[in-house]
């Protein structure tokens, strides 16, 4: 295969497209140091409920349910908000610009962020033992979904490569993916500049 060929699978063709922002949003992270303190690990939860509550829709839609029969318990909004609660955090104000009524094809870009997510939280949910968090107290959004991080994963993938989309339906989950890493960039910084303004 030559570098000019986009690879055969739609999951590989979003990998690579979001690959860039998904860099600058992992030096983001890093930037806020969340693993420093639980001060500084409870904004980065803020950023993650608020992301999370605002795909709660699509989570629960009932034609996207339809293509991903598990897609409910997928959801990890209910979690963040325990951690929270664990983290004596209140529950934040939604913020203006959350994804409304988005196109299926988007909506699946979306999803693939957000699920995607999850398979870098096996590396934070290591990084909050030292701020004495796990998966049942303060890092629950990070936990292991039922039935592995892999498996979960590798379900999700098997699905959305072997939807068939139109050209036109590609380029919006292409858009939708990439839309997921600026939100979640812009919801990050937001939490941060509250909890500086507020501290």
């Amino acid at each position: 295969m030559t570098t000019l060929e986009a690879p055969a699978l739609r999951s590989q063709r979003l990998n690579l497209a979001t690959h860039a922002p998904h860099q600058r949003l992992d030096a983001a992270v890093k930037a806020h140091d969340p693993f420093a303190s639980r001060e500084n690990f409870t904004p980065f939860v803020v950023a993650q409920y608020l992301f999370q509550s605002e795909l709660q829709a699509l989570y629960q839609d009932a034609e996207l349910g339809a293509i991903f029969p598990d897609l409910p318990e997928r959801c990890r909004a209910r979690q963040a908000k325990a951690d929270l609660a664990d983290l004596g955090a209140q529950v934040p104000a939604p913020v203006a610009g959350a994804l409304a009524n988005p196109s299926r094809a988007e909506a699946l870009g979306w999803l693939f962020v957000s699920e995607g997510s999850k398979l870098g939280a096996a590396f934070l949910i290591k990084r909050v033992a030292a701020l004495g968090l796990d998966e049942n107290f303060g890092a629950r959004h990070l936990g292991e979904p039922a039935g592995g991080r892999a498996e979960g994963w590798k379900r999700f993938t098997r699905t959305l490569d072997g939807l068939d989309l139109s050209a036109e339906e590609e380029r919006a989950a292409e858009a939708g993916a990439l839309a997921a890493f600026e939100r979640f960039g812009a919801l990050l910084q937001h939490a941060y500049e509250h909890a500086a303004a507020h501290a």
